[in-house]
């Protein structure tokens, strides 16, 4: 079917960048509708880069959504800032996502989101102000955005609520004219272009941040070991490596019970996302110092320095 000659197609890539918790995940869903990325209440949930597309009409976005930029302490780290960065360059058009002031505080610029205007690459930018539901009075952000306007040049300036997805339509908007004239980059019915598995593994390490709370926040790695599709109901064995004994222990529970809880509720959303039935196999496995060693992080698919 041709398009009409008064639109020309626009595709790219969007980065969402930011600090760690400022909602880029939360944001991501919300614009392509569908919960792919995964949240949680703890920073750093995000460890590699997640994209979502979203097509309408002549117009596709592909976003990516990018781990927050923070001071590493691990190799796992300095990994997930290199793979936010490695977002950056790959891009089209950036989104530098900021939070929304608390309460009656004093809107400042986090000197994190400073250190990152920083070394912004040289691309359209769209900076968005996230969680402006929590204020009463949304005119206490003009000094904020005033600082930050004056340390970078925005294409646009957008305050946001990706938690109630109010704003979408405007960021959308702004970001259509900053995408470049080419053909789609997918089909588009397509949601992401990341394989089923990494899906899996990210649906089940969702659950432990859940349901394990502040008991085993990022000492935990997800990979799928074996996705058995010859059989009438697939097997998909799942391997979770801790890196201290006693989060094995949390993780397998009394008699199980935790394991188990985890187990079921990734197996509810793979089901989901595959529209098929599922059977989801949990193995916990001890790895001691697998966020700072270079043969497990590889193995774990972190690969090396410079992305897998």
């Amino acid at each position: 079917m041709g398009r009409s000659s008064a639109h020309t197609a626009r595709a790219g890539r969007v980065a969402l960048i930011g600090r760690p918790n400022v909602g880029k995940s939360t944001l991501l869903n919300a614009l392509v509708e569908e919960r792919i990325a995964i949240t949680s209440h703890h920073p750093q949930t995000t460890r590699d880069s997640v994209r979502g597309v979203l097509t309408r009409g002549d117009v596709q976005y592909v976003f990516v959504d990018t781990p927050g930029l923070h001071e590493p302490r691990t190799q796992l780290g300095r990994r997930m800032n290199e793979a936010a960065r490695r977002a950056m360059r790959e891009s089209d058009v950036l989104v530098l996502i900021v939070e929304a002031p608390r309460g009656a505080r004093l809107p400042a610029a986090d000197d994190a989101d400073l250190a990152i205007l920083a070394e912004l690459p040289k691309l359209p930018t769209i900076l968005a102000i996230n969680k402006v539901d929590r204020l009463n009075d949304k005119s206490v952000l003009l000094p904020l955005i005033t600082l930050l306007t004056e340390r970078h040049e925005f294409a646009a300036t957008i305050p946001l609520s990706a938690k109630l997805a109010d704003g979408m339509e405007r960021l959308l908007e702004e970001t259509r004219s900053l995408l470049p004239e080419q053909p789609p980059l997918f089909e588009a019915d397509t949601l992401s272009d990341q394989p089923v598995r990494f899906f899996v593994a990210e649906f089940v390490r969702e659950q432990i941040l859940r349901q394990t709370r502040q008991e085993v926040p990022h000492g935990v790695a997800v990979s799928v070991l074996r996705f058995d599709e010859a059989r009438k109901i697939p097997l998909i064995e799942v391997g979770v490596y801790v890196a201290r004994q006693a989060h094995r222990k949390i993780l397998i529970g009394a008699k199980g019970r935790m394991i188990k809880s985890i187990g079921t509720a990734a197996r509810i959303r793979v089901e989901r996302m595959l529209s098929r039935k599922v059977r989801l196999e949990l193995r916990v496995h001890h790895a001691p110092g697998w966020m700072d060693d270079a043969a497990q992080l590889r193995e774990l698919g972190f690969g090396g320095p410079d992305g897998p």
